[in-house]
């Protein structure tokens, strides 16, 4: 897997590239400082990873990225600063595909960071537009999908890899207030998701929030904030820190099962473009109180790793494409 790797400093690209080339697998071929530098570099070469600041001087990272997305759809993870979380969250919106906070001490890098960027990298390798899912064929429900939706109480998402920019296209893409709740899980680390909130309301006919514990549940578009997992309890957002489920905190699976247990058949379960298996426990638990399941089609997805979970567990009544989804939503909540 042949990576590039963008910052302006000088240390950081040394301590990236050290870390990569450690890995069999993973081989820095050129490093950039700049934005400029890096554009030019893809126009020239291909590669299958970009590594990329977005404080850099000359061409900030913002700047490459949309002059990158115009040509090339190389995956492209953010190196990101806390301090600068709005940047980053731009960037997902311009066509990112994930981030990763930087880390505070480079002399002394944690194991848990080391894995969380080892194992990012390693999904983009293996989840980016995979091998179809064969002998899966996800029946479609019996219910009218066209306008069989009005006894609908609520709906759950979930995204991962890929997620942020797919939301804000969705969200942005409903032309009317939703008559009911959603609630999203995007795994995101803390500090994030509260810029994530914002960007998406920006956009949204309906409020967008963040969630809080205790909040009750209304006709909002709800996000779960990161290191909690949010579920349904007794009508209001009930948020936790309990283990990571499937390696994430918030989880997916959490928030819909227990939205299954709260709403029965009158619940709509969507998982969007992510990596592994996060939603498929849950979707199977909408599924069997005869809630209403959709995916994400792998041509659409950024990574078809949730996706393909769902769809090969056979709890799934649709996949669609991105813009079948959102036409979709839209029928759900008018």
């Amino acid at each position: 897997m042949n990576i590039l790797v963008v910052d302006d400093s000088a240390f950081m690209r040394k301590v990236v590239t050290d870390i990569v080339e450690e890995q069999t697998d993973l081989h820095v071929a050129d490093t950039a400082r700049n934005g400029k530098q890096a554009v030019e570099m893809i126009n020239q070469n291909n590669y299958d990873l970009v590594l990329m600041d977005i404080e850099m001087p000359t061409m900030n990272g913002l700047e490459a990225l949309k002059i990158i997305r115009r040509t090339n759809d190389v995956p492209v993870i953010i190196l990101s600063a806390l301090s600068k979380k709005e940047n980053t969250i731009e960037a997902l919106a311009k066509g990112a595909t994930d981030f990763i906070e930087k880390p505070n001490n480079l002399l002394n890098l944690e194991n848990s960071w080391l894995e969380e960027f080892l194992t990012k990298i390693r999904g983009i390798n293996s989840g980016i537009r995979s091998d179809p899912a064969s002998g899966v064929n996800p029946f479609v429900s019996k219910r009218k999908v066209e306008n069989d939706f009005s006894t609908l109480r609520a709906v759950v998402i979930g995204a991962s890899t890929g997620g942020p920019k797919t939301l804000l296209k969705i969200i942005q893409s409903l032309n009317t207030t939703t008559r009911i709740p959603i609630l999203i899980v995007q795994h995101m680390p803390k500090g994030f998701t509260t810029s994530f909130a914002e960007r998406l309301n920006m956009g949204s006919k309906s409020e967008v929030v963040e969630a809080k514990d205790g909040m009750k549940i209304e006709s909002k578009i709800y996000i779960a904030p990161g290191d909690f997992h949010m579920v349904v309890r007794n009508g209001k957002i009930s948020l936790n820190q309990g283990p990571k489920q499937n390696g994430t905190r918030p989880a997916v699976d959490n928030l819909f099962i227990s939205a299954a247990d709260t709403y029965k058949s009158q619940l709509a379960g969507i998982i969007l473009t992510g990596m592994g298996k996060d939603g498929t426990i849950g979707m199977s638990r909408i599924k069997n109180f005869g809630g209403y399941t959709v995916s994400q089609d792998e041509q659409s997805s950024v990574i078809f790793g949730m996706p393909r979970s769902v769809i090969e567990a056979g709890v799934v009544d649709e996949v669609l494409s991105l813009d079948e989804i959102s036409q979709r939503l839209q029928q759900m909540i008018g």
